[in-house]
């Protein structure tokens, strides 16, 4: 069985630390922490009581993790990191109790980045060096600058590039995206003299005949929308003015598409986490959808859709 290491340099007053967890010199970690299995905690950090650690999270030189922290497992803090856990801070001056942070699964947070009381980062996003996170960070996004903002995302480990924007080999207009049964569609378009037309036909060239429609639009560019998924609406998604970015995610694989004119569609069946970014100034998205709105048919939470995907993967 793997052991436990703690240089005799460091100051380790938790008893509650995994298997194979190395804690290097001067590394002080409280008496109330609690650190999981095959974690590595290098010189010079501190690790306050009420911190949780999660299995294989390695936590680079110079990082202080303050109470309220939670950080979930296969996370990686780079180098002088700051978290914090007081919006308010006065000299002598406590809060009631700390603010709570929660990193989540398969982190990455870059050397030198500012991560402010109250955040969640989503499990799989990237934090880019010296960034300053000062809210929530969507799962598989990846964030740079002060303040943080929205770069792009990844996937499978890896940044997604440049978004998806047709080629391939096309029938009747329709691309597959290789995220479960997302489309991509080039509608047809008409011109003359007299302008031009783009038009689709719903059950012949588009999925579904829909019963409800809404329109997104004067979003500002740093904005992000979307960020759920549905049990059994399906959406088709047009950018009629404008530009925007719509990341699809079945759970197992994701793509980045970009809508940027009126004669290209996203088809979005059930199932599928949607989120949209990078919208223009003067984007006008229009999103038909399949059914009435129903709140029960939202998946809100990405860890919640990943457990729905895993029982049907399991059941299949």
């Amino acid at each position: 069985m793997k052991q436990t290491f703690v240089h005799p340099q460091a100051l380790c007053e938790s008893t509650d630390i995994g298997a194979g967890t190395r804690v290097w010199a001067f590394a002080h970690v409280l008496p109330g922490a609690r650190i999981g299995a095959d974690c590595n905690i290098c010189d010079g950090v501190f690790v306050e009581n009420d911190v949780v650690l999660g299995d294989r999270v390695t936590v680079k030189c110079g990082v202080q993790i303050w109470d309220g922290i939670t950080i979930e497992d296969d996370v990686f803090i780079g180098p002088n990191a700051t978290f914090t856990n007081d919006a308010f801070p006065r000299s002598k001056v406590y809060p009631e109790k700390p603010t709570r942070t929660l990193v989540r699964s398969g982190v990455s947070i870059g050397a030198n980045s500012t991560i402010l009381p109250g955040v969640e980062i989503g499990t799989g996003a990237m934090v880019g060096a010296a960034a300053v996170v000062t809210r929530s960070v969507p799962p598989n996004a990846i964030v740079v600058g002060n303040p943080a903002r929205i770069k792009g995302y990844v996937a499978g480990g890896e940044h997604l590039g440049t978004p998806f924007a047709g080629g391939g080999t096309r029938q009747t207009g329709k691309v597959g995206l290789g995220v479960g049964a997302a489309s991509l569609h080039e509608l047809h378009v008409t011109k003359d003299l007299r302008g031009e037309l783009s038009v689709g036909e719903f059950e012949r060239e588009l999925p579904f005949v829909p019963k409800r429609y809404f329109l997104v639009f004067n979003v500002p560019s740093m904005e992000v929308r979307g960020e759920h998924a549905h049990r059994s609406c399906e959406q088709f998604l047009i950018c009629v003015r404008g530009s925007c970015g719509v990341l699809l995610d079945d759970g197992h694989n994701r793509r980045e598409v970009t809508l940027d004119r009126p004669s290209r569609g996203v088809y979005m069946p059930a199932m599928i986490w949607g989120t949209q970014y990078r919208y223009s100034p003067d984007a006008l998205l229009l999103v038909f959808a399949s059914d009435y709105y129903d709140p029960d048919d939202y998946i809100r939470s990405y860890e919640e859709f990943q457990r729905i995907v895993s029982r049907q993967a399991a059941r299949a």
